[in-house]
């Protein structure tokens, strides 16, 4: 027992560091902006309001709506956008109402990579800001210093997370403690803010302040901005450690601290300015500092490696080319690296600092995208509990409609800030949904093509028993789309070298629903006359494809590869974009591009490169 209690704790501290980085630095800013966004004053009843509104949205959004329900809509206990897209109905023909579920899923995944340039910008330029709280010296250097340390956090990510995720849990658990302990020691000044846990003053909030304290949603959005990071780190932990950081440290640290907040606000409302840093004795400002910088690096790293897992399930799942993915870890699965994307991040965080210049204007810009995405999720879990958990549809229907009550409340409020730079998450969206959605559907095109072109795999092994070509030693294997037609790489090699391999295999790589896929279930081998065989390899869209390794599986069926006599054959498709049926002309140049620049083949699937031969085929589109 004493053991597995340890490993439950380890996994609670660990989710402190990586799941709640971002929620947990939100007191940074959140409060704050709820008066400087909208001007509103400073009175008792106003603060009071605002941080009912708070407290009861981070009950109502994440305590109940994510940790209780959410969580439990996991693919093979993966979580986020596209594992609850996969989840949605994944084997039904895809008719209208299919595919307009799987583009909302696709947009939502597009948004959250917006949501990633967003949050280390924000979080670590209103840690930095504090400094101007201790001297005013500092205000030219808070641009300065915020970008050397996103340079230093974006530059490190090649060696992994693996070390640095050590002291994730404990930096995380401090920060908590200490936000927590500010927050008590202002609410003893000032116990009367605790009235705030009543919602009715919610209510008269809306009541007395009528538009204008509606819009203060869009602030109040801010504390509960890493509820998707927060289901999208499922994966990594499991659900009950994520629900027990939540439930004992998070949670009550930042009542506590929006409170203790509340409570200077009552008492000095010139600490408006900001009241976070302001919560902390003079001696006890420098220190603070420091702890907030680590803990919003801390979060930014969370919202780095999302962006890095997302865009490997993108890969798998066939919404993007292959791009280079290095693995940082022996140990860990979700150890990996993606450079394009580290660097296009780091450049877009240091953009963002640059024209903004200030944390409030940023905040300004922030929670478009994150609502949008809490709108798709809810859309998409209701289908979830309709369709596959099998709720009676007027139960499923009064769920998900409270639930889309409020997002959309919180929708519109953020709206306004579309003008002010809200604009920003949903361009980086509409731009990365299109490459998705040109990719997924240049590739359907493609395979199309080259079924049009393919001959029958039976009538072809029937012809080579006829002409008996030469066969020369050794194991040939082609990758190939379809497993009951020719690759256009065995026929090209046929009819330029004359020659046949002793055995030829025909490889056809798909990619499941499911986010894992286990060995026992990952090949399936048919065999033809003269030595041909068919193989389908499945992996899920969170596996690491390494084709060599997974074809060992086959000697379970009596077919065993020798990487000394095994080569393997890739098509590699000249494509050009024509006026024929299919794509926009634009999109089909897209998708040539993409395809001309996507990541080799042989390197994705982990083929040494003495061992793999491409052969060229010009496709018309």
């Amino acid at each position: 027992m004493k053991p597995r209690n340890g490993v439950q704790f380890s996994l609670i501290l660990a989710a402190l560091g990586v799941v709640y980085g971002d929620i947990g630095t939100s007191p940074l800013y959140a409060l704050r902006e709820s008066f400087h966004l909208s001007h509103l004053p400073l009175t008792s009843p106003n603060v009071l309001g605002v941080l009912s509104l708070i407290l009861w949205a981070l009950i109502l959004i994440i305590s109940i709506k994510y940790l209780l329900f959410i969580l439990r809509a996991d693919n093979r206990g993966e979580g986020g956008m596209l594992a609850l897209s996969s989840l949605v109905n994944p084997r039904a023909p895809r008719g209208r109402r299919s595919w307009l579920l799987l583009m909302l899923g696709l947009f939502g995944t597009a948004l959250l990579y917006g949501d990633g340039m967003i949050t280390p910008s924000i979080s670590v330029l209103s840690a930095i800001e504090g400094l101007t709280i201790v001297t005013p010296v500092f205000q030219p250097y808070v641009e300065p210093i915020t970008i050397v340390i996103l340079v230093l956090l974006f530059a490190g990510q090649s060696r992994g997370t693996a070390a640095v995720g050590r002291i994730f849990g404990p930096v995380m658990l401090t920060w908590f403690i200490v936000i927590a302990a500010l927050g008590v020691r202002s609410i003893i000044a000032e116990p009367q803010v605790l009235a705030a846990i009543n919602p009715v003053h919610a209510v008269h909030f809306f009541l007395h302040n009528g538009w204008t304290g509606y819009f203060v949603l869009g602030s109040v959005f801010l504390v509960i901005t890493g509820g998707e990071a927060l289901y999208a780190d499922l994966g990594h932990f499991g659900r009950a450690p994520i629900r027990a950081a939540w439930f004992s440290v998070v949670l009550p640290a930042l009542i506590l601290n929006y409170f203790g907040q509340g409570a200077l606000l009552l008492r000095d409302p010139s600490a408006v300015t900001n009241p976070f840093f302001r919560l902390a004795p003079t001696w006890g400002l420098m220190p603070l500092v420091a702890l907030a910088t680590c803990a919003t690096v801390i979060a930014s790293q969370a919202l780095i490696s999302g962006a890095f897992s997302i865009t490997m399930q993108a890969v798998q799942l066939g919404y993007a080319p292959r791009v280079f993915i290095e693995h940082t870890s022996s140990q860990e699965r979700g150890q990996i690296y993606v450079p394009l994307v580290n660097w296009g991040l780091m450049l877009s965080c240091i953009g963002l600092v640059l024209g903004f210049g200030s944390s409030s204007r940023l905040a300004a810009a922030y929670g478009v995208g994150v609502t949008t995405d809490m709108v798709i999720t809810t859309i998409l879990f209701f289908v979830v509990i309709y369709r596959r958990w099998k709720w009676s549809l007027p139960f499923a229907v009064l769920f998900a409609g409270i639930y889309l009550f409020i997002d959309l409340a919180f929708w519109g409020a953020n709206l306004v800030k579309v003008p002010h730079g809200g604009w920003f998450p949903l361009v980086v969206a509409l731009i990365l949904f299109t490459l998705f959605s040109t990719w997924r559907s240049g590739r359907l095109i493609l395979s199309q093509r080259l079924q049009q072109q393919s001959r029958p795999l039976a009538e072809f092994i029937d012809e080579i028993s006829e002409k008996k070509p030469l066969r020369i030693p050794g194991t040939a294997v082609f990758l190939f789309r379809n497993l009951n037609a020719v690759p256009h790489a065995l026929l090209q090699n046929l009819r330029h070298n004359k020659v046949l391999h002793e055995r030829n295999v025909i490889l056809c790589v798909q990619t499941s629903e499911d986010a894992h896929v286990p060995n026992s279930e990952r090949l399936e081998l048919r065999s033809y006359d003269h030595n041909f065989y068919t193989v389908l390899i499945t992996y899920g869209f969170n596996d690491e494809p390494n084709i060599p390794e997974d074809l060992k599986l086959a000697a379970r069926k009596n077919l065993v590869f020798n990487p000394e006599d095994t080569t393997y054959f890739f098509g590699r498709e000249n494509l050009i974009a024509t006026h024929t049926p299919g794509m926009a002309l634009w999109r089909e140049k897209l998708f040539a591009w993409m395809a001309r620049n996507a990541r080799s083949a042989p390197m994705y699937f982990q083929i040494p490169s003495g061992r793999s031969v491409e052969v060229g085929t010009q496709i018309e589109l």
